[in-house]
């Protein structure tokens, strides 16, 4: 199974190819773009109501986060309880906490319903306080738990050998294989008639009275519906200015000393870090999370393995690492996911987005959210998820923030690349943004020295893309698009690649 990086996650031996020569010409009741969790899981809950759906999906199923996560299950979120009764009310927060619960309950179901084998396992997870600050927002984080009804009890001891000032223990939380369980949706999906198109590329949609047409890769595609599970969607929409793209980095490791705590774990530094243990191939490995920072913004990527790996040899007695790897989800600017049509749009185009750090939970919930809406016109979460909503004090210095982020990259950039007189200024195994004869090019030269030439400019927007020293990307710090070094798109919202110029072989 490929996904969008050059690193190889835990996850990625799960290898197995759903394309089919499939009838494109039909009209399709939904057409799913996207073939991770979100897009699997809705895909398979609107067949089992026996409408007739097709997934689109520009690479192989589990390419993008999906085949990136560190897949926790938890229904308590990155953005607090606390938060959101102030933000929305005590009784959204009560229904945002029930939303994880139900969530957790919708995959346990999947997993029994369909006999799924994807090492799924429930248990309790800890969430520490390593300093007198962490120590206020988890006081703060506690007493929002028991507004909404959600269990949290303070311990005295966790399993983790990292020294703490207060804890609680959360009971009822969970972690599998990502890939088995989506590899298990769709299997099932297909036996309930569904059709999975590989490789299919949407570039763009046209929403007429009766249907949605779809121009892809494959060529059109008609459907009464169209969902958007690619994380956020591409043009230039509302959601691109209410979401922001991160990167998260994840490592797993064998320990010398065996003791592998069985549990969850999370500490509240910011940006946090947190652990699980997966077995593979008959041995325990720890997986731990951690170094998140907005995507395109880090100088070196590779620095982020290398903090997230010292940080864990502190504390843990680690033997090998195994694995490294990093993925990208998307914040939002009030802290609730945005899960409903898609602003700009009719009534036939739906979205899920801005799932933060909760994307195993959100993509699960958004199946029963989407599928509500197009089979029945309502859904329960429909107000508290919905993309058009807009919270004039909820999540607004975020938003400036942001989005000043993104005006600033979109200029400087522009102007403050560097300029080279030859190609042989550049090192082999680097790469930049130059400027050559008043072009912008992002120029890559591998350690054989040939050169990959590509024009800057994400087609998207028009920002400048940044070099992803770790993954071997280039990435877009302005809407989080992707890019392989030969200017292939690896991650939306763009649907189109970066310009090659040329490859060119060393004599």
């Amino acid at each position: 199974m490929y996904r969008d990086g050059a690193r190889k996650s835990i996850w990625q031996d799960e290898i197995r190819k759903f394309s089919a020569e499939n009838d494109l010409s039909q009209v399709f009741d939904v057409a799913i773009i996207g073939g991770g969790i979100t897009g699997v899981s809705t895909a398979l809950k609107l067949q089992e109501s026996g409408k007739s759906c097709i997934i689109l999906e520009a690479a192989n199923i589990g390419f993008g986060t999906t085949g990136g996560t560190t897949a926790h299950l938890n229904d308590f979120f990155d953005t607090t309880f606390t938060q959101v009764i102030q933000d929305f009310g005590l009784d959204h927060a009560k229904l945002y906490a029930g939303s994880g619960k139900e969530a957790i309950e919708m995959i346990e179901n999947n997993i029994q319903q369909y006999e799924i084998n994807c090492d799924f396992t429930r248990k309790s997870a800890y969430l520490f306080a390593l300093d007198e600050k962490q120590e206020e927002q988890l006081k703060n984080i506690v007493e929002g738990a028991a507004k909404v009804g959600h269990e949290m009890i303070y311990v005295n001891e966790i399993l983790f050998p990292i020294p703490f000032r207060e804890a609680v223990l959360i009971p009822g939380q969970g972690h599998f294989h990502p890939v088995k369980y989506i590899k298990g949706l769709c299997e099932a999906f297909i036996r309930l008639g569904g059709l999975i198109q590989e490789g299919c590329l949407c570039e763009e949609h046209d929403e007429q009275e009766d249907f949605v047409v779809v121009k892809t890769s494959k060529g059109e595609i008609k459907a009464q519906n169209v969902v958007y599970a690619t994380h956020i969607p591409p043009g230039i929409n509302l959601l691109h200015f209410t979401n922001a793209p991160y990167r998260s980095y994840a490592m797993a490791f064998t320990l010398k000393d065996d003791q592998y705590p069985w549990e969850l774990g999370y500490d509240l530094c910011e940006p946090y870090h947190y652990y699980r243990i997966q077995e593979y191939e008959g041995e325990n490995l720890l997986i731990a999370g951690g170094e998140d920072h907005k995507t395109g913004h880090a100088d070196d990527t590779g620095e982020c393995f290398s903090r997230l790996e010292n940080y864990v040899r502190e504390y843990f007695n680690v033997e090998t690492v195994y694995y490294s790897w990093s993925s990208q989800y998307y914040e939002p600017v009030d802290g609730l996911p945005y899960i409903g049509k898609l602003p700009g749009t009719k009534k036939r185009i739906f979205v899920a987005t801005g799932f933060r750090g909760n994307g195993m939970i959100f993509g699960t919930l958004s199946s029963q959210i989407l599928h509500d809406l197009i089979v029945s016109g309502k859904s329960k979460y429909e107000e508290l998820f919905n993309p058009l909503r807009i919270k004039p004090i909820a999540g607004f210095s975020d938003f400036v923030k942001e989005n000043t982020a993104v005006a600033m990259d979109f200029i400087k950039d522009k102007i403050f690349t560097d300029k080279i007189d030859s190609f042989s200024e550049i090192k082999e195994g680097e790469a930049k943004v130059i400027r050559y004869e008043s072009e912008s090019y992002a120029l890559y030269k591998e350690s054989d020295g040939t050169l990959h030439l590509l024009k800057s400019t994400c087609p998207h927007a028009g920002c400048e893309v940044h070099w992803n020293s770790a993954e071997l990307s280039w990435d877009c710090p302005c809407h989080g698009s992707r890019f392989n070094v030969n200017g292939k798109v690896l991650t939306g919202p763009t649907t189109k690649r970066l310009q090659k110029v040329f490859p060119y072989q060393k004599q």
